[in-house]
């Protein structure tokens, strides 16, 4: 029976050519609008570690006094002591403690000018924490950062743009007015979003130089910038000592158990310096959130990409309305076509599923030129002048999301004219032939 309806569907379509043609384009054009921006929110808001972001979890503590910057949440890093004490409490399964930098890197003797580039200053464990691929090498270990060791891992791209894309290991690079040696050397690595620095913008691409976090203070003294501070530094150059927060914790806890046990741990921690006077608020202040849960905290979807969505999708139901016009306009000036298959004995429902059929076809159509409009569209973003730019790809899910979209509109398009159409009186339409 469904072909029989399908093939009833396409001759009707081809009758009126013109009619078909509109109600096609008004199902692409709200497609194309919308699956473009939805799939920005789908690539912006998606889990950057699947399978690991519910153990790694990252933990804030606010040692600024609530009035004093009319800020309600603590901030997203720590000063140095605090993340320091936390990291060397050694109270998670992994534990990273991040903070970034731009330092000027080149070769030894190589007579090039040197290039300036971000440095992430961290820990060993950041690179199994993050799955982060090796192409060459490895990490360093954590006797390196114990003795603050002279070692670095680069990007690939820094290799390429250095060495030619050779094994670089055991190669030395001068970062500052210091020789480190090379460990590693990454894979292609570019996590979306990045979601292991707060700082930075939310899609930026990765640091080229990562060393221990130990070493950094040494080799990049002076070039720490704070996020905030709530004291003016004595010596801009030496965050250490001052009030200002620029250094951030990730931690890795397997079980809820241990979740629960380092959010203790968080909060007596807090109390503990409130009652020593060094901050101004206590556990009340404290915040452990999971990789995901964080990434909704810190608006991981610009707002204007949100306000374009529900721009997009008013525009959707603003073409759906329209196809409800020109489809409940096509099925009525069949009024008589449908009167005489009353009388030959077709049922209300066989008149209503024909109709719906014939709706899903120009769904179908829709959703095709739809697809076409999208890919159009995100073509149009690769362009702009954005840092997620290069996510506006068209994955499998979003490629069936447009057709199951396009299709569920039409049907819903359908349905009232369809509806209308079954309810044919076939007297009066005998009557009017």
């Amino acid at each position: 029976m469904f072909t029989y309806y399908l093939d009833l569907a396409l001759r009707s379509l081809k009758r009126n050519k013109v009619l078909t043609a509109l109600m096609v384009l008004a199902i692409a054009v709200g497609i194309g609008a919308s699956m473009t921006t939805l799939t920005i929110v789908h690539l912006l808001s998606g889990d950057p570690l699947p399978g690991r972001s519910s153990v790694l979890f990252f933990p804030q503590l606010d040692p600024e006094s609530p009035v004093s910057q009319g800020h309600t949440q603590p901030y997203p890093m720590m000063d140095y002591r605090s993340a320091v004490d936390l990291w060397s409490a050694h109270r998670a399964d992994r534990q990273a403690i991040i903070t970034s930098s731009s330092a000027k890197v080149r070769l030894p003797d190589s007579g090039q000018p040197p290039l300036m580039l971000g440095l992430l200053s961290t820990s060993a464990d950041f690179f199994p924490m993050f799955d982060v691929p090796f192409q060459y090498g490895s990490g360093w270990s954590a006797d390196d950062d114990a003795h603050r060791a002279r070692v670095a891992v680069i990007s690939a791209g820094l290799n390429q743009k250095l060495f030619g894309g050779a094994d670089s290991v055991g190669r030395i690079l001068r970062v500052r007015d210091t020789d480190v040696r090379i460990v590693g050397v990454l894979k292609p690595w570019r996590p979306t979003p990045l979601f292991y620095d707060p700082w930075s913008q939310n899609f930026s691409k990765t640091e080229d130089v990562f060393a221990p976090f130990t070493s950094s203070l040494e080799i990049n003294q002076g070039n720490f910038q704070p996020y905030t501070c709530w004291h003016v530094p004595k010596d801009p150059r030496d965050m250490v000592h001052a009030d200002c927060v620029w250094v951030w914790l990730w931690v890795e806890l397997g079980s809820p158990a241990k979740v629960r046990d380092y959010a203790r741990f968080l909060d007596h921690y807090a109390d503990t310096q409130k009652a020593a006077g060094r901050f101004a608020v206590g556990s009340e202040r404290v915040r452990l959130r999971d990789l995901m849960t964080w990434l909704t905290a810190r608006g991981q979807v610009p707002d204007d990409v949100r306000l374009q969505a529900w721009l997009a999708l008013a525009f959707l139901v603003i073409c759906l309305f329209n196809a409800v016009g020109l489809l409940l306009a096509k099925f009525l000036r069949r009024s008589g076509e449908i009167g005489v298959r009353r009388a030959l004995g077709a049922s209300r429902g066989a008149i209503f599923a024909q109709c719906l059929v014939e709706a899903g076809v120009i769904g179908l159509l829709g959703g095709f030129f739809g697809w076409v409009l999208t890919l159009l569209g995100l073509w149009l973003v690769r362009h702009q002048p954005v840092d997620y730019a290069h996510l506006a790809r068209l994955d499998t899910t979003m490629f069936l999301a447009t057709f199951a979209l396009a299709v569920c509109t039409s049907l819903l398009a359908g349905f009232i004219p369809a509806l209308r159409a079954s309810r044919v009186v076939p007297g009066w339409q005998l009557k009017a032939l």
